[in-house]
C-alpha cells in the first residue's frame, strides 16, 4: 500500500488540514494518509501546545468518518524532538510492505535543506506537496522525487483559531463540529 504521511501539531486539527489530507487520499495514487500527531516539531516553540493525546483524540474524532484518512501516534514513541527521516526509517522498518511519501506544503520546500537528512528523505520517500501563498521557489522544486498535488488554498491556521477561542468568538466551520465541541467542553486554548 502506498501510504502518505501529513504531520503536524494540529493544535488544533482544522478543515484546513482536513481538505489537504482528503486532497492527497482521494486525488494522488495514495491509498491512505497517515495523519501523525508531532508531539515536539524541533522548528516550533512547544508553549500552547495541548498534550499530546488531547491532539491525537481531536484528530480521530476529525477522521473517524473517513477510510481513508488515519491518525498515528508513532511519534509519541519516538525519542524526541520528532524528526522526520526518523518517523520514516522506523516506519519503513516496521511495515516494509507499504510504501512511504511524505507530504509537506509548499512553504516547507524553502527550509527543506535543513531538515535532518533531507537528502534522504527526497531519494527513499519523496514529497508530495501541496500549494502554499508565498512559498519561495528552489532547486528542490526540480527533484524528481518531489510532486506537486493541486490542492485548494485555505488561509487557516491554528493560530487564529486559538486567538478566536481566547476572545470567545466562533470557531464554528473553521474546525469539525464534533472537535470545537471537545475544545469548548475541556475548555482548551483558554
Amino acid at each position: 500500500m502506498k501510504i502518505g504521511l501529513f504531520s503536524g501539531s494540529f493544535n488544533p486539527i482544522h478543515v484546513g488540514h482536513l481538505v489537504i489530507a482528503n486532497t492527497m487520499a482521494c486525488n494522488t495514487d495514495l491509498e491512505q494518509v497517515w495523519m501523525v500527531v508531532s508531539p515536539h516539531n524541533p522548528f516550533k516553540k512547544n508553549k500552547s501546545l495541548l498534550h499530546e493525546f488531547d491532539r491525537f483524540d481531536m484528530v480521530r474524532m476529525a477522521i473517524d468518518d473517513n477510510p481513508r484518512l488515519r491518525v498515528s501516534d508513532v511519534e509519541f514513541h519516538l525519542p524526541r524532538p520528532s524528526y522526520t527521516i526518523h518517523t520514516l526509517t522506523y516506519l519503513q522498518e516496521k511495515f516494509p510492505q507499504h510504501t512511504f511519501r511524505l507530504i509537506i506544503g509548499e512553504d516547507n520546500l524553502d527550509q527543506f535543506h535543513n531538515w535532518m537528512n533531507y537528502e534522504k528523505i527526497l531519494e527513499y520517500y519523496g514529497l508530495y506537496v501541496y500549494p502554499r501563498p508565498n512559498a519561495v521557489r528552489n532547486a528542490i522544486y526540480e527533484h524528481p522525487n518531489v510532486q506537486f498535488v493541486p490542492a485548494p488554498l485555505l488561509d487557516i491556521s491554528a493560530t487564529y483559531i486559538r486567538q478566536c477561542i481566547r476572545e470567545r468568538k466562533s470557531i464554528k466551520y473553521l474546525v469539525p463540529e464534533r472537535v470545537e465541541e471537545m475544545i469548548l467542553r475541556k475548555k482548551f486554548f483558554v
